[in-house]
């Protein structure tokens, strides 16, 4: 049960690196292209994508704690908010190498 946890951790994290590299460049290809910096924030990629789940996250979410959330993270470049994520969920996911009893 374990060992499909960690490999479902580490398909996450592995996704959500993918897609923060991809937001990465986008990000870098669209700041070339307007001659400054653009960083698309995650609030406006996720109400572009999914717009109801943003909504039912916001319905379900206790006010306090929306109101942090969107001050802060849904402000932040995706990239900025998914790479940290993906290498946690990697890191919780990683397998464990058995230690070798080493006698002197």
């Amino acid at each position: 049960m374990i060992s499909v946890l960690k490999f479902l951790f580490r398909l996450l994290g592995y996704g959500f690196l993918a897609v923060a590299i991809v937001a990465g460049i986008s990000d870098a290809s669209t700041s070339i292209a307007q001659s400054q910096v653009y960083m698309a924030p995650l609030g406006y990629v996720w109400a572009g994508l999914s717009p109801q789940t943003l909504e039912l996250v916001q319905q379900s979410a206790p006010a306090g704690l929306w109101g942090v959330a969107q001050q802060t993270v849904l402000l932040w470049p995706v990239w900025a908010v998914l790479a940290p994520l993906g290498m946690l969920l990697l890191w919780l996911g990683a397998r464990r190498r058995r230690q070798l009893a080493q006698f002197a």
